[in-house]
């Protein structure tokens, strides 16, 4: 049974915010189930914990799937939360419109996807934990910024806050070198070009980033294949090269970031401290990637559940 929007699947007991959660251990381990938040859209969504418990909402960026939380949802789940992991928009197949209408993979869109997900897994109304890499951090961020009074906390991973990457765009001299792929994304023949050669461009970009390769044969289940890359890459087509102004945050926030990650140099990581008006970590990792919660997810793991623990719901 696919979950309605407003969680209607669910006991009305279960659809109520809740100010305590699961007892730790209870429900760890990870499920796969269908949740509808509207027509056409149906979303795969990895999961554990008890429904009751706080929702902690994890959003994946591109080139991987949900399961880059993988090592997170059952983590979570243990420590007594209710840990819901999304395949988005276009990764989802019950959930993909047409590509080549870019309007259905506007921004706006994308953003009432996470919280009507949200709506189904935690209740209308409830505060949530939320987490975030890459473009699920895009709109990890732009949430915080704009429904504060929903999110319990944010943790971004890799993803800095949109004026500090627009601020490293015009200032830090490499800053543009690394984000180079998301004008090559809207090539007509980017997805062809990806995905030749059984899908060397990524399995190539997700070796030099520290992702196991069990895990990279997950993502490219999900993505590896053309009607599924396209509409990941109709994300970048629909908003083009421009990247909108948002508030500064004042939601208590967690950055994780990688020195070795090939996308987000250290201004653009440690300049997002100046667009944040709320508790904030920023925690360097050296020697890891693009892609932390695959590549050291006990590490992410101990920092994310010490920053929930200190930001309850």
């Amino acid at each position: 049974m696919a979950w309605g929007a407003t969680g209607d699947a669910l006991p009305r007991s279960r659809r109520l915010c809740s100010a305590g959660g699961a007892a730790p251990g209870e429900g760890s381990s990870m499920d796969t189930r269908n949740v509808q938040t509207g027509p056409g859209l149906v979303f795969d969504v990895s999961v554990a914990g008890e429904p009751g418990a706080p929702l902690v909402l994890l959003l994946h960026g591109f080139a991987v799937s949900r399961h880059l939380y993988d090592a997170q949802v059952p983590a979570l789940a243990a420590a007594g939360y209710f840990a819901a992991a999304p395949n988005q928009r276009g990764y989802s197949p019950g959930a993909r419109p047409d590509p080549q209408d870019r309007a259905q993979y506007d921004i706006g869109l994308l953003i009432r996807d996470a919280l009507d997900l949200a709506e189904a897994m935690g209740g209308a109304g409830c505060r949530f934990h939320l987490v975030g890499h890459d473009w699920g951090g895009s709109l990890s961020w732009e949430i915080a910024a704009h429904w504060p009074h929903r999110v319990a906390s944010l943790t971004m991973l890799s993803r800095p806050h949109p004026g500090a990457f627009a601020r490293a765009l015009a200032d830090d001299p490499e800053q543009p070198t690394r984000s180079r792929h998301h004008k090559a994304f809207l090539e007509p023949d980017a997805v062809p070009k990806l995905l030749a050669e059984d899908a060397a461009w990524l399995r190539v970009r997700h070796k030099a980033q520290g992702i196991p390769p069990a895990q990279t044969e997950k993502h490219l289940a999900v993505l590896g294949n053309a009607p599924a890359l396209e509409a990941a890459l109709a994300w970048y087509r629909a908003r083009g090269t421009v990247h909108r102004p948002i508030p500064k945050i004042e939601v208590p926030t967690l950055f994780i970031w990688g020195d070795a990650d090939d996308t987000v140099g250290r201004m653009a990581a440690e300049g997002t401290v100046d667009f944040i008006e709320a508790p904030y970590r920023f925690v360097e990792l050296p020697g890891v990637g693009h892609y932390a919660a695959d590549q050291v997810p006990e590490r992410v793991n101990g920092l994310l559940l010490e920053h929930l623990a200190a930001h309850p719901v």
